[in-house]
C-alpha cells in the first residue's frame, strides 16, 4: 500500500510535549518501515490557497496566515483550541497537499493509499480551526477530486471525536458518516439527514465506551447501507484510531484489532462502488503502540486484498444504536 509522507510533519510542535507530536507520523513511520511496510512513500506537496478555499472561507486562511507570520513561541488560533507555532501553517499546508496526494494516487491507481500526515483535520470547520486540526485535509482530498473528476465521495468517520468540520463541509455531492463518542468533545453529531441525494449520517456512541463486536458490526452496517445509497466514485478515510482502549484523549474500550475489521469493510464497499479508489488520511490516535498496529493492520489487510465479512453480530449492537440504524435504514434505501 502506498503512503504519503514527508519529514515536514514532525516540525509542528516540536518539543513541546502537546499530545499531538511528531512522534505520531516520525515514529509510526519508522516503525512500519522496520516491518516492512513502508516500502513505497509517495511525496507530499503543499496544497495552495485555492485548493484550500474549497473547503475554508478566505478570510480565515489569511486569518491563519497573519497569526501564524510573525509568531516567536506557540500561542493559541484565536479561533479555537488549537496550538499553533512558527512553522504550523508550512506543515498544515503539506498535510492537505499531503491528503491531495494521496487521493489522486488511489484514482490514478484504482487503489487505496494512506496519508500518514498531521496537523489532523477533521475538526476544522470553514472559518474555524479547532480540536488540533488547522486545515480540514480530508475534505480537502475529497474537493480536490471532485474539482478534477467530478463525481460522489463518501466520507468515512470512525474517529472518537466527532468530525464537526467534515460535517460542516458536505453536501454537493461530499456525503459523510460518523461514528464518535457522546458525550464528548466537541459535542456534536447527532444529525441523520438526506439531503439532495447526499447523506450525513452521525451514529453517537456511549462515551464510557462499546464492545469490539458492537463496533465492527455498527460499522458494517452503515457502510453497507450508505455506499448503496451515495453511490460513491471515491471514499475518503477520516482515519481516527483513538477509539482504541487506552488511548490517553479518546478510548471507547475497542480493541486494537477492530481495524483489520474496517479494512476489510472498507475493501469491499470501494470494490463494490469505488473501483478500489480510498484515500486514508491519518486523524486522531495518540497512544503510539495502538497507531501503529492499527495502521499496520490496514496497510497489510489491503496489501492482501481482504475483503470478508467479520463474524460481529448486530445482536451485539445497543438497542438505542440499532434504533440509530433502523432511522438510517428508513432514510436511505437502497
Amino acid at each position: 500500500m502506498k503512503i504519503v509522507f514527508d519529514p515536514i510533519y514532525g516540525d509542528h510542535l516540536r518539543d513541546l510535549g502537546h499530545p499531538e507530536s511528531p512522534d505520531r507520523v516520525e515514529l509510526v513511520a519508522a516503525r512500519l518501515g522496520e516491518r516492512g511496510l513502508a516500502s513505497d512513500i509517495l511525496a507530499a506537496r503543499d496544497a495552495a490557497d485555492d485548493v484550500i478555499e474549497r473547503v475554508h472561507e478566505h478570510r480565515y486562511v489569511e486569518l491563519v496566515k497573519r497569526e501564524i507570520g510573525d509568531l516567536s513561541e506557540p500561542r493559541y488560533l484565536s479561533t479555537g483550541d488549537v496550538v499553533v507555532d512558527a512553522r504550523t501553517l508550512d506543515v498544515a499546508r503539506r498535510a492537505a497537499g499531503g491528503a491531495v496526494a494521496a487521493m489522486e494516487a488511489a484514482v490514478a491507481g484504482n487503489q487505496a493509499v494512506f496519508a500518514l500526515v498531521r496537523p489532523p483535520g477533521h475538526h476544522a470547520e470553514s472559518a474555524r480551526g479547532m480540536g488540533f486540526c488547522v486545515f480540514n485535509n480530508a475534505a480537502i482530498a475529497a474537493r480536490a477530486y471532485q474539482a478534477q473528476a467530478g463525481g460522489r465521495v463518501l466520507l468515512v468517520d470512525f474517529d472518537y471525536h466527532h468530525g464537526n468540520g467534515s460535517q460542516d463541509a458536505a453536501g454537493s455531492g461530499l456525503s459523510y458518516v460518523s461514528t464518535h463518542a457522546w458525550p464528548a468533545y466537541p459535542g456534536t453529531g447527532h444529525e441523520i439527514l438526506e439531503f439532495g441525494g447526499d447523506a450525513l449520517v452521525n451514529v453517537p456512541l456511549p462515551a464510557t465506551g462499546v464492545a469490539t463486536e458492537a463496533f465492527v458490526a455498527i460499522w458494517e452496517a452503515l457502510l453497507d447501507r450508505i455506499a448503496a445509497f451515495v453511490r460513491p466514485d471515491l471514499i475518503v478515510v477520516s482515519a481516527g484510531f483513538d477509539y482504541v482502549a487506552g488511548d490517553p484523549v479518546g478510548d471507547l474500550g475497542v480493541d486494537v484489532g477492530a481495524a483489520s475489521e474496517l479494512a476489510r469493510a472498507i475493501n469491499r464497499t470501494a470494490q463494490q462502488y469505488s473501483n478500489g479508489r480510498v484515500a486514508y488520511v491519518l486523524e486522531g490516535g495518540y497512544d503510539l503502540d495502538a497507531l501503529t498496529d492499527s495502521v499496520a493492520q490496514v496497510i497489510t489487510c489491503t496489501d492482501r486484498g481482504e475483503y470478508e465479512r467479520s463474524a460481529a453480530r448486530l445482536d451485539a449492537v445497543s438497542v438505542q444504536q440499532r434504533e440509530l440504524l433502523k432511522v438510517v435504514d428508513e432514510r436511505f434505501p437502497h
